[in-house]
């Protein structure tokens, strides 16, 4: 045979290895040829015993010569560096990988791309071994390297499927926790990169970055009652009230070290559960190499991080959460990803996976690239995530990340620096176009599974059905409200008269999207403070403001948000690297906060009234909007049935006694809430019981004559 082939091969450049390698019939012979650069010696092991290859050539070729075919599969003696060891040759193989697996992918349509491509215990011909399969149609040669071929790409050279773009290569022997990486040449440059598997399913523990075969799952769900109900729940009409978490710093072990999955299921779960949240919201568990990014430098979109476990104790968790009645939400990112030299970007030495523009494939504020949305193997791959996620770990919903940064093609750019779209316009019609068929496709396979769009703009209908022309999210943060509240409750009490219009201005479109009101991390880091450290006056109008702040939230339309600290008091803002100031509960004023919320949290479930109609102007009333020269607001939350609570709101801290509001029913009124309740921390200024008058006020035909405490809220209720 001509020489050049075989230069290529033990040069590591040859794009098709088993043209080379394995057994090939040659005239009347059959010849077997075996690439191993490290041994001494390679023996062929035949019933009879074993015969040597000879070594054709000082780069590592050897080869045997015989009148018929060895035995399948072909099994081989390596004597290496002094040891000894035995082998089923990787190249005695089919391909395994369907040519249906192979289209669907290249048509971005394999939802179920993870079990195709990646790292997988296999087994061919009764031989066990892992099966790898990587996508890079501008590679020359791709080989998988790891510790058992001395990370030497010239050892298990690839195969391409045609024109897929897609390698794959069965190695026998190989078991679950062997790591491995991807060795891909380009074509056009012969520049090597070594990357980390895209569709690995585990990685090592950072700073390592190889991806880890993974082992099938142990695990075996009995969630059914709870994944039926949610299949079945009108998810519009019941409460959600969610406790966001990062649970490398909700708590620490004392030497610093984290909380494991399964700890976190011993020790959250309970704690969630008892201070009556609904649903937790995970923070990245996707494999993220650097702490400092929380999570959303994401390089594993198939694999939960490592920090705290496995894959089957990230399962265990959820299956904890479901049977204590909390519904788990994934922080999902599929808005960009990091620039690292060994992870997604410039994949097989071109811009594979981003856009080769930086003009469209850059975001400067984070240092990330974006995906190319337009390509049908970036869609598929992000899909794919997505589907892995729901399907395999029984998530309830994904919390999609920088919606606002996917929309907009001139998002944080300056002009000059963005392309418009082909119609001369700044929206990012690939990414509006993924983000619908994520939706539609999350809905259809995963009913009861919510999608929630972090989104800062005004974009229309995030959260409407993409048959009506919207994004198809069941909801979307509503930033607007955080941002005007926090700014509100920011002020001395002294001046919010003048800033009124801030809490009144959402009800103008509160129920254009079904939205979430959140306080989340990014509220209490960054300078901005904790929500305690945000609230003015003394140490007691503090604790008051934040007492205050969150009975609003509880009582005004949308679903709730909250992060981890914030049900307490946290004083400091949120530090990533530890975990949160536990030793705060014990003091008496952040216990009253966790009262209080605990508290709130239970009404907010068990009032129908509260929650039943969070996206409907019909579920809410004001009584009285305009008092702004004392700084009070009052309103009436509704239920279906028409049962009714009314909500006073004092944002000074002077008391109001006499206070004559609208009142939408006859009869008696209790008091089932009152944030300056001394069980809180505050002066227990209040009443207990209210009779209806027959007096008109602000609308109404009937109406009260209460207190409202100092920078306080209460609640009213006819049982």
């Amino acid at each position: 045979m001509p020489h050049a082939p075989f230069d290529r091969l033990t040069e590591a450049r040859h794009h098709d290895p088993f043209s080379l390698l394995g057994g090939h019939p040659e005239g009347d012979e059959f010849v077997l040829r075996v690439l191993r650069p490290h041994a001494d010696s390679v023996s062929l092991l035949l019933p009879e015993g074993a015969v040597p290859l000879a070594l054709t050539d000082e780069r590592g070729l050897y080869e045997w010569h015989g009148s018929t075919r060895p035995p399948h599969p072909v099994r081989l003696r390596i004597e290496e560096g002094g040891n000894r060891f035995e082998i089923v040759d990787p190249y005695s193989f089919l391909p395994c990988l369907s040519e249906q697996d192979l289209y669907l992918f290249n048509e971005g349509r394999l939802l179920e791309a993870y079990d195709t491509l990646g790292a997988r215990p296999y087994s061919v011909s009764g031989v066990d071994g892992a099966l790898f399969a990587v996508w890079a149609p501008n590679a020359e040669r791709v080989s998988v390297v790891g510790e058992f071929n001395r990370w030497d790409g010239r050892v298990h050279p690839m195969r391409v499927r045609g024109g897929s773009g897609i390698w794959e290569l069965f190695i026998p022997g190989l078991r679950a926790g062997d790591l491995y990486k991807f060795e891909i040449r380009n074509r056009d440059t012969g520049e090597i990169r070594v990357k980390t598997d895209p569709f690995g399913q585990g990685f090592e523990l950072r700073p390592g970055t190889a991806a880890v075969v993974p082992a099938a799952s142990a695990h075996t769900w009995n969630d059914d009652a709870w994944m039926a109900r949610r299949a079945g729940l009108d998810w519009i009409s019941a409460p959600m009230n969610v406790y966001e978490v990062h649970l490398g710093s909700w708590r620490r072990h004392p030497d610093g070290r984290f909380f494991s999955y399964r700890e976190l299921a011993d020790t959250l779960v309970p704690y969630a559960r008892d201070l009556g949240y609904t649903h937790l919201e995970l923070m990245p568990v996707t494999e993220h190499p650097l702490d400092e990014s929380w999570g959303y430098q994401t390089t594993g979109y198939f694999a939960a991080t490592s920090r705290f476990g496995t894959a089957d104790d990230l399962k265990h968790f959820i299956e904890t959460c479901h049977q204590a009645g909390l519904g788990v939400i994934l922080d999902w990112v599929p808005g960009h990803f990091p620039m690292d030299d060994w992870a997604l970007a410039r994949f097989d030495g071109t811009a594979l996976y981003e856009h080769e523009d930086p003009r469209l494939g850059q975001h400067k504020d984070w240092g990330t690239h974006i995906f190319n949305y337009g390509r049908n193997e970036v869609k598929g791959f992000l899909l794919s995530s997505a589907y892995y996620w729901l399907k395999e770990f029984h998530f309830d919903g994904l919390r999609v990340d920088a919606v606002a940064s996917m929309l907009y093609l001139d998002y944080s750019r300056n002009e000059g620096e963005w392309l418009p779209n082909q119609y001369g316009g700044r929206e990012n019609l690939e990414a509006i176009a993924f983000l619908r068929e994520m939706n539609v496709m999350v809905h259809e396979h995963f009913p009861g599974a919510l999608t929630i769009a972090e989104e800062s703009t005004a974009w229309p209908m995030v959260s409407r059905p993409t048959y009506v022309g919207g994004l198809g999210f069941s909801m979307k943060w509503n930033m607007g409200w955080m941002n005007d509240t926090l700014a509100y409750m920011q002020q001395d009490p002294v001046h919010r008269r003048f800033h009124h219009s801030n809490l009144t201005f959402g009800q103008l479109y509160a129920y254009s999207e079904n939205f979430v009101l959140p306080f989340s991390h990014d509220e209490v880091v960054h300078g901005k403070r904790s929500l305690l450290g945000r609230m003015p006056g003394d140490t007691w109008q503090q604790f008051a403001n934040l007492r205050l702040l969150l009975a609003y939230q509880m009582t005004h339309p949308g679903k709730k948000l909250n992060f981890m600290g914030n049900e307490f008091g946290q004083g400091r803002e949120w530090n990533a690297g530890w975990e949160l100031d536990w030793d705060l509960v014990a003091f008496h004023w952040h216990q009253g906060v966790q009262h209080a919320l605990r508290d709130l949290n239970r009404l907010y479930r068990e009032i129908p009234c509260l929650h039943e109609q969070d996206f409907s102007h019909e579920g809410f009333q004001w009584i009285d909007c305009h008092d702004a020269d004392q700084s009070v607001l009052s309103y009436v939350r509704s239920d279906k049935a028409g049962r009714s609570a009314i909500i006073a709101l004092n944002f000074t801290p002077v008391p109001r006694e006499d206070y004559r509001i609208g009142c939408p029913a006859a009869g008696y009124w209790r008091e089932i809430f009152n944030s300056d309740s001394e069980f809180y921390g505050g002066g227990n200024m209040g009443q207990a019981g209210l009779l209806a008058e027959d007096k008109p006020w602000m609308g109404f035909e009937h109406s009260l004559v209460i207190t409202l405490p100092p920078l306080a809220g209460v609640i009213l209720y006819q049982d």
